[in-house]
């Protein structure tokens, strides 16, 4: 089960099917990874924009050729991550080879563990900052 999108790329309501679609890429590569990893988290985010003027997309009329994903799921348990890369290239295969399929890909694999260890680290670094926050302006006050 998905537990959330990436805002503004993915929409819960779209087919797995390519047919007619605006972004038959993100649709494949949403549905390859959904089938084989039953992933907890699937972000999948369309950075082709940023890299659109870059001398090798000269010529490229895919909107669909820079991806950034975060993905979390039990398959990655026990496994380093060169061997979770692998397993998200060889799923994609096809959509890397293809022309004006994908140039780029960033991948972010997690276990939950891992992104529930990186969540409680977050929010502990953010209660650190607010508390220095809060000593600086009382040190602030006073001083006044």
């Amino acid at each position: 089960m998905l537990r959330r999108y990436a805002l503004g790329f993915s929409s819960v309501g779209r087919q797995f099917s390519t047919m007619g679609s605006t972004t038959p890429v993100e649709d494949a590569i949403r549905a390859k990874i959904t089938a084989a990893l039953n992933p907890l988290t699937l972000e999948i985010y369309n950075d082709s924009h940023l890299h659109s003027h870059h001398k090798a997309m000269q010529g490229s009329t895919s909107k669909e050729t820079h991806f950034r994903l975060v993905i979390t799921s039990d398959a990655f348990k026990s496994k380093m991550q060169p061997a979770r890369h692998r397993m998200i290239y060889a799923l994609l295969r096809d959509e890397m080879a293809q022309e004006g399929g994908i140039h780029a890909l960033q991948l972010r694999t997690l276990t939950p563990e891992e992104e529930a260890r990186q969540a409680k680290k977050k929010e502990e670094d953010a209660a650190a900052k607010e508390a220095a926050k809060a000593a600086k302006t009382a040190a602030a006050n006073e001083n006044a």
